[in-house]
């Protein structure tokens, strides 16, 4: 088991080099890597980002996610493509900064809604884009961790169960899933259950409490979850993925309205402390 952070609490652009020194400071509290926004498509920043992290022993995984404009479910097929070339983009960017995973809603566009559940042509069309970023996964040396999302913010995959069969169904050993805690605590009735029915295609889990800020502050089911993890034997990434005020765009994306936590770094380090004796308590 390895623990990241995501740097969404700090940026989208983790190729700013006057970032390094945060960088650092996350190695020092004892963080095995750390988790790279990617959305500034220009591998040559990643590579040299991957290069410093080298420097400094830190680990990396990465997320994304596509816009309206690059839908894999889209019924336009140059959206569709859209979906695939960005998508391929950022595989690039994750084999020049050295990242083992990529995960995100990456099988449909966020916050896009048809006013109707799913269709099967959507899930078809979501399966088939997918295959082809898995392929070029592989060949960039990137396993995808493919997130369900709540009901408010995407409706293709809201469970771990939708995303494991998605995964079946894409049927490639680069495509798995990505099991994020705060998205659980809203549409799971059980996180046993839950787990049990992701645990064969779970690539790696976001820890995120259920409003956003510090893990272990909240009312998710911590004991519950590590406990099922650790008996599953579960032993990949676990990431903690916290948003705040500091990206007004990514505010306003993830409905932070008001500060929860006193400092980022602080935010960080309790968590981060909290994994470490929740998974040994487990």
């Amino acid at each position: 088991m390895r623990v990241a952070m995501n740097l969404f609490l700090w940026t989208a652009d983790p190729t700013d080099e006057k970032l390094l020194p945060l960088y650092g400071r996350l190695k020092q509290m004892g963080f095995d890597g750390l988790e790279l926004p990617v959305f500034n498509l220009r591998p040559e920043r990643y590579a040299a980002l991957g290069r410093r992290l080298d420097d400094l022993g830190l680990a990396r995984t990465a997320v994304t996610a596509c816009r309206p404009e690059e839908n894999l479910i889209s019924a336009d097929a140059k959206v569709r493509a859209a979906a695939v070339a960005k998508l391929n983009g950022v595989l690039d960017c994750c084999h020049a900064a050295g990242a083992e995973l990529l995960g995100g809603p990456l099988y449909a566009a966020l916050g896009v809604f048809s006013g109707a559940p799913p269709t099967d042509d959507e899930w078809r069309r979501g399966v088939e884009g997918m295959r082809a970023v898995s392929e070029y996964a592989d060949r960039c040396g990137v396993t995808l961790g493919l997130e369900f999302l709540n009901r408010f913010e995407i409706y293709l995959l809201n469970t771990a169960a939708d995303a494991a069969r998605f995964a079946r169904d894409v049927g490639h050993p680069r495509c798995r899933l990505l099991y994020d805690t705060f998205h659980a605590h809203i549409e799971e009735k059980s996180v046993t259950e839950a787990i049990e029915s992701c645990i064969g295609e779970l690539a790696y889990v976001h820890i995120s409490e259920n409003d956003r800020s510090t893990p272990g502050r909240g009312q998710v089911a911590w004991s519950e979850t590590f406990r099922v993890l650790r008996r599953l034997r579960f032993d990949g990434w676990l990431n903690i993925e916290a948003f705040g005020l500091a990206l007004p765009d990514l505010a306003a994306a993830t409905k932070i309205w008001r500060r929860m936590y006193a400092d980022e770094e602080q935010l960080a380090s309790e968590g981060l402390a909290f994994i470490r004796r929740m998974w040994a308590e487990a």
